[in-house]
């Protein structure tokens, strides 16, 4: 046993000191820590020559991704540049070739051929015009005439509020602005606003629109005048006072304003009043006031226009026609269209004028109209209709007509 006791004793002696050969000394671990720190340096630099050449590549890509941007900004703009006569030049227009056949005598006249022209100058501000050949031959002892009916700026302030400077329609009545043959029914346009108003009326001056909301609208227009004849069959006559800016006497301007509400979907209401502070421009001195109302309804195919227009004239026109002081009409035009397109349509016009109003024993002329249109496309018509004066006129029979717009 003592024997096995020494022999236990010495071998764990020799393990001991094995393990105590194979443990590394301080030297040996200082070492072994400086080698490892050499080799996270040489990592870190790695690393970081490595993130240097990533940057150089990305910085690289970023150019190159700058002059294709570059690139496409110039091709762009050049497309823009190219495209510019097609996009912001606008042209459009309309006309009407009239047959009548009435007592008064048998006609066939290219009544309007007419151009517009306008330009957008930016998302803002444009130009419009409107330059019109009547009766298809002017000069001379020729019947027709070349017009400037319109030639404006105009300006959006924001969405709901613009201005124009130049020579525009008067805001009043339902055919003076918009009067092309495809938006009416009939040959030729109605006899009260022609003679009362009176379509087609333009002048020069300065014009503000503000619309309140989806139901109310303004209109204001300072402008030119009229400038009336003060002698013979045509005086006071109020188409006969059109100057169409033409070297037109500006002594005493008009100032208009209309009020225009849409109360419910298909109906539309205005009201217009003019004030003219004298309408022979410093002749007679006699001042006058336009009242204007109409309505316009819409309801699927049945429609509706009825419109009112009065011309008050102060005392001093006693002077030249008494029965002139005022001049005023009517009309009321139901209307129904049909067909799978609504290309059909059929209207009836009561209408009633005088511009001898003031006389009492003056005559109205009353007419009848009665027709029909047929849209062989929207912007395309053909149209018929029967006239029957009443009272102070005798011109019956019938018309045929053609219009275009685009």
């Amino acid at each position: 046993m003592k024997h096995k006791a020494l022999i236990l004793a010495l071998t764990c002696l020799s393990v001991a000191a094995s393990a105590a050969d194979k443990t590394p000394s301080m030297e040996d671990m200082w070492k072994i820590i400086q080698q490892q720190q050499k080799t996270i340096e040489a990592l870190q630099l790695q690393l970081t020559e490595q993130n240097q050449t990533v940057q150089q590549e990305v910085k690289q890509v970023g150019a190159q991704v700058e002059a294709q941007q570059e690139a496409i900004a110039v091709v762009a703009d050049a497309i823009e540049e190219q495209s510019e006569p097609e996009s912001r030049v606008k042209i459009g227009g309309y006309g009407e070739l009239h047959y009548n056949n009435l007592d008064s005598g048998e006609e066939v006249d290219f009544h309007r051929f007419v151009m517009f022209f306008g330009y957008d100058f930016n998302a803002k501000t444009r130009f419009f015009s409107e330059f019109e050949l009547e009766h298809a031959l002017a000069g001379d002892g020729k019947p027709g005439e070349v017009e400037l009916e319109q030639a404006y700026i105009e300006h959006l302030f924001n969405d709901s509020t613009k201005g124009t400077a130049g020579i525009s329609l008067v805001p009043v009545g339902i055919l003076n602005e918009t009067h092309e043959p495809d938006t009416f029914f009939g040959v030729e346009r109605n006899n009260v606003e022609k003679n009362i108003i009176p379509a087609t009326w333009w002048e020069a001056g300065l014009g503000f629109n503000k619309q309140f909301n989806d139901q109310i609208g303004l209109d204001l227009f300072v402008s030119s005048g009229l400038n009336v004849p003060t002698n013979g069959s045509k005086a006071f006559l109020i188409r006969s006072g059109r100057q169409k800016v033409a070297e037109a006497v500006a002594s005493n301007l008009a100032y208009t304003a209309r009020v225009r509400y849409n109360p419910i979907p298909g109906l539309k209401l205005a009201a217009t009043y003019q004030h003219q502070t004298d309408l022979t421009q410093g002749a007679l001195d006699v001042a006058a006031d336009l009242y204007e109302v109409n309505a316009q309804y819409q309801k699927g195919g049945f429609g509706l226009r009825a419109l009112y227009a009065n011309w008050d004239l102060d005392n001093n026109v006693n002077l030249v026609n008494a029965a002139r002081a005022e001049q005023s009409g009517y009309y009321i035009e139901p209307s129904y269209r049909f067909g799978a397109a609504r290309q059909f349509g059929v209207f009836t016009r009561y209408s009633v004028y005088n511009n001898n109003a003031a006389d009492s024993s003056s005559l109205d002329i009353e007419q009848m109209d009665i027709g029909m249109n047929y849209w062989l496309t929207p912007n395309a018509v053909f149209k018929f209709d029967y006239q029957d004066q009443s009272k102070g006129g005798s011109d019956d029979g019938f018309n045929l007509g053609m219009g275009y717009s685009f």
